[in-house]
């Protein structure tokens, strides 16, 4: 199992200590500060946004420890690689049964980009053509398959952005359109409406999401969810960290619900 965070040491048998005993040398970690795990589910360098966490006042690390993740204050799956690739890791490491443990005890949790999408119930990205399941005819028409499950967390399916106009992937900033939901969500307090983050992504969740998810809207080849919420479970499709003040203030935002559910 790896884990790290700033100030890391290791333990006389050079085994990780769990990032909440070591930082600033104080078993308890700093006084006031949530601990957030990110999950890392070996697709890529995930340091910006611990580093985003950090800055909104949060004590986080990376871990594919199922136990650290079980135990954490908050959680955060990041937005690296494929959808096939990413689930496939987290089922065989014991990452996924952990996150639903901490889910079910009220640990918030929250997805960026793929991390959003692998809270829907299936998705199409990078899965070989001799696995996955069959398109059952409940999908939109524009999914192909073959599929595999997600989290399902909330109920829909990821698929790719289609245009013969606007090149795929969408990278870039885009306008973010909230709901009336995502308005009065403490997850989005001090966000402007019409807003501009950052995007960078070639699937995104499909027409069959449950609207009573949905916080937030942007259009780009279709119109999709952006930022989704089912009970303590929120989700961005844009990358915060990478989004200047206002995705810090979703970052700092989130930190302050694991501070509440905390107390």
């Amino acid at each position: 199992m790896l884990s790290h965070t700033v100030g890391e040491r290791l333990t006389d048998q050079n085994k990780p200590v769990p990032f909440w005993q070591v930082l600033n040398g104080k078993k308890e970690g700093r006084v006031g500060e949530p601990k957030i795990v990110v999950v890392d589910y070996h697709k890529g360098n995930l340091s910006s946004v611990v580093r985003g966490l950090v800055r909104a006042g949060a004590a986080a690390c990376t871990t594919d420890d199922p136990e650290q993740i079980r135990n954490a204050d908050g959680l955060v799956i990041p937005g690296v690689g494929a959808f096939y690739d990413a689930i496939a890791f987290m089922r065989q490491s014991g990452e996924e049964a952990a996150v639903f443990d901490a889910v079910a005890a009220g640990t918030p949790l929250f997805g960026i980009c793929l991390g959003l999408q692998l809270f829907f119930e299936r998705g199409n990205e990078g899965v070989p053509a001799d696995e996955g399941a069959v398109a059952d005819g409940s999908a939109p028409e524009q999914a192909g398959g073959p599929w595999v499950d997600g989290l399902g967390i909330m109920r829909g399916s990821c698929t790719r952005l289609e245009s013969s106009r606007l090149k795929v992937p969408h990278v870039g900033w885009d306008q973010v359109h909230m709901t009336p939901a995502g308005a009065a969500d403490p997850l989005l307090a001090g966000f402007a409406e019409g807003a501009n983050m950052y995007f960078t992504h070639s699937y995104a969740v499909a027409d069959d999401a449950d609207a009573a998810d949905v916080l937030a809207r942007t259009h780009y080849t279709r119109s999709f969810p952006c930022i989704v919420r089912h009970g303590n479970v929120w989700g961005c499709q844009f990358h915060p960290e990478k989004s200047s003040a206002l995705g810090q203030r979703i970052l700092k935002n989130f930190v302050s619900i694991v501070e509440e559910v905390g107390r």
